[in-house]
C-alpha cells in the first residue's frame, strides 16, 4: 500500500498538488512543511473511519463523513466534508465529563481498527496533526481539507 496525504489548500492549489502527486513526483519536496500530513500505509477509507470516530467522540454523529470527489481530472483527490473538518477541529477543545482526553480516545480507537499500520502513539500524533490542520481552516479564505491517496 502507498500513502495518503492530507492537506489544506484552495481548490486550485489542491488540484495542482494532486497532479504532482499523481505523476509520482510526491517526494518530500512536494509536501511543504506544516501544510499537510503524510501517512504511510492507509487509504481514504481509513480517513473516513477517523471522521466517523471523531464525529461520535464530539457528539456530532449522524453527519456524512464520506470524502467526495473534487474533480474528474484526479480520481485520487478527495475533499473532506465540512462536518468532518469541524469534528476533527473540535477534538482539540472538546470537554469531557471524566478524566479522559477525547483526542487520545479517538487515536486509540483509530489505531485499533482492522489492518491499521501503526500503534496508538503514532495514531495520536497523526490525529493531533490533522485536528490542528482542520482547526486552522478559515471559511473566509476559501481553503479546505483535501485527501490524496495513492
Amino acid at each position: 500500500m502507498g500513502f495518503t496525504e492530507i492537506f489544506v489548500a484552495t481548490h486550485d492549489a489542491a488540484l495542482k498538488r494532486a497532479a504532482v502527486l499523481d505523476e509520482g513526483r510526491g517526494g518530500a519536496a512536494a509536501a511543504p512543511a506544516g501544510e499537510g500530513v503524510r501517512i504511510q500505509g492507509i487509504s481514504d477509507y481509513e480517513v473516513e473511519q477517523l471522521g466517523d470516530l471523531s464525529g461520535t467522540a464530539v457528539h456530532a454523529g449522524g453527519a456524512d463523513y464520506e470524502l467526495t470527489m473534487v474533480d474528474v481530472a484526479s480520481d485520487s483527490l478527495l475533499a473532506v466534508p465540512p462536518a468532518m473538518v469541524r469534528a476533527l477541529a473540535d477534538l482539540l477543545t472538546y470537554e469531557t465529563e471524566g478524566e479522559g482526553n477525547v483526542l487520545d480516545d479517538v487515536a486509540e480507537q483509530w489505531a485499533a481498527q482492522e489492518d491499521m499500520p501503526f500503534e496508538t502513539a503514532e495514531a495520536r500524533t497523526y490525529v493531533r496533526q490533522l485536528a490542528e490542520l482542520a482547526a486552522g481552516i478559515a471559511d473566509s479564505e476559501r481553503t479546505g481539507l483535501y485527501v490524496w491517496s495513492a
